[in-house]
């Protein structure tokens, strides 16, 4: 393709990191899982990827920073958009080939996708969400082919472990007794209002027990800010908790950003994460405008990061974005640039309803990419819960209940995002219920403990579904590397499949903690519980 000036700007950007992590191209191209040739062509602008995956997967390898990893995804992006169309097809895709030892029994299918209006592509994921939905009865959900996302293969991404996170939804200080990466903390009665009372006096002991509590068991925290006290707003509207806080922002904002800095100061180094606010978009959560909200959050990222440079800064979280007014909130955000702001955007991907499969939010987030996309946004995302009404939903029996908290995670790495926190943990009332605080742990928790052991530290290279992806109709599977060995898990959607594994598949493993060694030529059976493979 021919050099545009974004891709020569994107180049140099390129070619700084590789300098300054002293780096030659072979070894670039050798810790970046590409060829020598690859680095050498995106380095001097010669062309422009089709994926940010590979200038990802150079940066890493020069040790390159958040900044410097949200400033390249901005620069690629601009390159992205004024790519020429090349004769003769378009450039060589760079990505980590599929592995000729997985299934393929039936071909993949060309599939073309016409660009739609974003209403018109939610009310159909709308009626998927509705036809997938497990029966009211509690029977089964019927597997279907309706949910349709595009394969992936990238350069392999290492999944941290604050990557399977929960919600802390309990005032206690306890904390989930078995194992996940990290912790959330809402609905905790840790509110700006129930910190600062009145202002200037504050009231920490609340969090301060949450914190003791987790920093006892060694989970990185998140702090999800909200709820303004009633003396910085005292018209504005009460928010849904009937504690008195308001959805309004502060009719000073020089309030909301001392109390942020206070905030920040007194837990420099313990809270590792910041969430600007639930639910921004909407109304009932926050009901001022997307400006003041940009302005919000530039104030209160300046606060943090002046006390406490090490933290990371997550906008606002978005929520009920199968709904165009909610996700038209945050499109307006991202236009006023309020994401330009923070380390990463927070939103809640999840399904509709919790009785649907978790797989129904990968369309939810490719229409969410398409928007980010579209503004100019290139940021790291996380899903910071569900649905608002999920108080209101059946509970799920603990077999659908465990499977479902596990794929809520499974398709979050699907959907490319790097954290996901399960809400939440402490609530007795929810349809897929952890561990109520000081209670027992579930089927669902302990499923849970088990992805996070799988996953922890392992490297993620590709997610695919049905013949689009060469395999099975049905079939869904991410691949992963682990200390030089590869695993895979699958899937279904409640189906059963009877397949057989590829020659070099050793050994399964349930999320029960069975597992087996696996002969030549076996087969296993895959259901909505999803099981792990090891390869090689």
């Amino acid at each position: 393709m021919g050099r545009s000036e974004p891709g020569l700007v994107l180049a140099a950007f390129l070619t700084e990191l590789k300098e300054r992590g002293g780096l030659s191209y072979e070894q670039l191209g050798r810790k970046a899982h590409l060829s020598r040739s690859t680095v050498h062509r995106y380095c001097v602008g010669r062309s422009v990827p089709a994926t940010f995956a590979p200038i990802e997967a150079i940066a890493t390898a020069c040790q390159a920073s958040r900044a410097d990893l949200a400033k390249l995804y901005r620069l690629w992006e601009r390159a992205d958009l004024v790519r020429p169309p090349k004769a003769g097809g378009a450039d060589p895709v760079d990505v980590v080939p599929t592995q000729p030892d997985e299934p393929v029994p039936a071909p993949p299918r060309a599939r073309t996708r016409s660009r739609i209006v974003l209403a018109a592509v939610l009310a159909v994921l709308l009626l998927a969400a509705g036809s997938l939905a497990a029966p009211r009865d509690g029977q089964p959900a019927a597997a279907s082919t309706a949910i349709d996302p595009p394969m992936w293969s990238s350069a392999p991404r290492v999944i941290g472990p604050e990557f399977v996170g929960v919600t802390i939804n309990s005032n206690t200080g306890l904390m989930p007794t078995f194992p996940v990466g990290s912790v959330r903390f809402w609905n905790s009665k840790t509110r700006w209002h129930n910190l600062e009372p009145a202002r200037g006096l504050y009231r920490w002991e609340g969090l301060d027990r949450l914190v003791a509590g987790a920093t006892g068991v060694g989970r990185p925290m998140v702090f999800t800010l909200g709820g303004t006290p009633e003396w910085a707003s005292p018209a504005g509207v009460p928010t849904v908790f009937g504690d008195g806080s308001r959805a309004d922002p502060p009719d000073d904002l020089a309030d909301w950003q001392r109390f942020v800095r206070a905030l920040a100061e007194r837990y420099r180094g313990v809270i590792g994460a910041y969430e600007l606010w639930d639910e921004g978009n909407i109304p009932a959560f926050f009901n001022g405008s997307m400006a003041e909200l940009v302005e919000m959050t530039r104030l209160a990222s300046q606060a943090i990061r002046g006390a406490d440079p090490a933290a990371i800064v997550m906008c606002p979280s978005m929520g009920e974005l199968w709904d165009p007014v909610a996700m038209g909130r945050l499109t307006e955000f991202a236009e006023l640039g309020g994401y330009r702001y923070c380390d990463g955007a927070a939103v809640k991907l999840g399904q509709r309803f919790a009785t649907d499969p978790p797989e129904t939010m990968v369309p939810l987030s490719r229409e969410l990419e398409k928007v980010l996309h579209r503004t100019r946004t290139g940021i790291p995302l996380w899903s910071t819960g569900g649905a608002l009404d999920v108080g209101n939903e059946q509970p799920l029996g603990a077999d659908r209940g465990a499977n479902y908290a596990v794929r809520f995670f499974l398709a979050g790495l699907y959907a490319h995002y790097y954290r996901m926190y399960f809400y939440n943990w402490g609530n007795a009332t929810i349809p897929i219920v952890l561990q109520p605080a000081g209670g027992p742990e579930t089927k669902a928790a302990r499923y849970v403990a088990r992805l996070h052991e799988w996953l922890t530290d392992s490297r993620i290279s590709s997610c695919g579904q049905g013949r689009t992806a060469g395999l099975p109709d049905g079939l869904w599977q991410c691949r992963f590397e682990l200390r030089g060995k590869t695993f895979l898990i699958w899937w279904t959607l409640d189906a059963t499949l009877r397949l057989p594994v590829a020659a070099s598949t050793t050994s399964v493993e349930r999320l029960d903690g069975t597992g087996a060694p696996v002969e030549p030529g076996a087969t296993v059976t895959v259901t909505g519980s999803p099981i792990l493979l090891r390869v090689g």
